[in-house]
């Protein structure tokens, strides 16, 4: 049986998805939260660490975790540009909160240099994670970042990263890209239909129309 556990790592999350002793990591949070996220691995035969997309707070401990658990990273190669530089994709809002996140991402966060890898697996639309024991595909949602995606888990559950957020309340991104792109993405995750939608930050919700609450 497939089990998604939250890690709560500050305001963002990093997840567990296990099926029948096999496991993998979801995004790897902030460097102080390194030791929650290694207790909360340790149970697990984990075999894979994919991120959602490139930002440094889903993604500073990418390469630290890969190697103390001894598993392959995995993204899509349209966010490889951030790994050297956070700032590579530039970032708009539209709303106050949004601003104010972005002020504090661009000129605060996003400064800090990423610990340097380099992925070692590719992943596509339509890509399956059942070689990793996982009965779930990836979904290509570009929009907050080129690269952007999700891990659909037996048609039940979809961890989005970023193209929805739970920060403050249920919503699109509050931070894109690219306007048009997020909006198409976040247009094919209401038509999934029924759903949990996991947030790479806040707690999770049920799949609805989101583009009517942007």
């Amino acid at each position: 049986m497939v089990t998604i556990e939250r890690i709560k790592c500050g305001n963002g999350n990093c997840y567990i998805v296990s099926n029948n002793g096999n496991a993998i990591l979801i995004d790897t949070s902030l460097e102080k939260y390194r030791g929650k996220i290694i207790s909360a691995c340790k149970p697990h035969k984990m075999r894979l660490l994919i991120l959602t997309h490139g930002h440094i707070d889903h993604a500073q401990n990418a390469a630290f975790l890969a190697n103390e658990l001894d598993i392959p990273i995995a993204m899509h190669k349209a966010d490889v540009d951030l790994i050297a530089d956070n700032n590579a994709q530039e970032l708009s809002a539209d709303t106050l909160l949004g601003k104010i996140v972005l002020s504090v991402s661009v000129n605060g966060t996003f400064k800090n240099p990423l610990p340097p890898f380099s992925p070692d697996v590719f992943l596509s639309e339509g890509d399956t994670l059942e070689k990793y024991g996982i009965p779930a595909n990836i979904l290509h949602l570009p929009g907050h970042t080129n690269g952007s995606i999700a891990i659909d888990i037996s048609g039940n559950a979809l961890i989005v990263g970023d193209a929805l957020m739970n920060m403050f309340y249920p919503t699109v991104s509050m931070l894109y890209h690219n306007r048009e792109e997020m909006l198409k993405s976040v247009s094919r995750i209401s038509a999934l239909g029924e759903r949990m939608i996991y947030f790479g930050h806040g707690k999770p919700v049920k799949n609805k129309n989101w583009a009517v609450h942007f």
